[in-house]
């Protein structure tokens, strides 16, 4: 099963993609977090033909959503509209700051860290 990873930021946002039989995360491309986001979401999902999408689930250090929570909750409606595809929540805590400590901070860390929530839901639901 197909799925790509979100790592959704107010200002851009990391994408993650699986390998063909939905075990591996990989990180893909960090976009803009602007207007186009949602047609460029649904392009890649047809393009892949994904089948899901998990989206790091922002929490504060004591387990409350964020600010940024609210975005990713207007989101998760948009594209369950859109597409009609589950969207699935991951925790997502420091998974920025591990991901700057794999690879260090460059262009693609977001698109990292969007690989390490799609790769923590795959490993639950195995």
């Amino acid at each position: 099963m197909k799925r790509i990873g979100i790592d959704f930021g107010t200002k851009k946002i990391g994408i993650a993609v699986t390998d063909e039989s939905g075990q591996m995360a990989f990180p893909h491309e960090v976009v803009p977090n602007d207007k186009n986001f949602m047609k460029y979401i649904e392009s890649l999902v047809a393009k892949r033909e994904v089948e899901e999408i998990v989206i790091g689930h922002s929490l504060d250090n004591k387990g409350n959503p964020n600010p940024v929570h609210e975005k990713v909750e207007e989101f998760i409606t948009d594209i369950t509209l859109s597409l009609g595809l589950p969207v699935h929540l991951e925790p997502e805590q420091y998974s920025t700051q591990q991901a700057s400590q794999v690879q260090g901070k460059g262009s693609l860390t977001d698109a990292s860290a969007a690989a390490l929530i799609l790769d923590s839901y795959i490993t639950k639901h195995k």
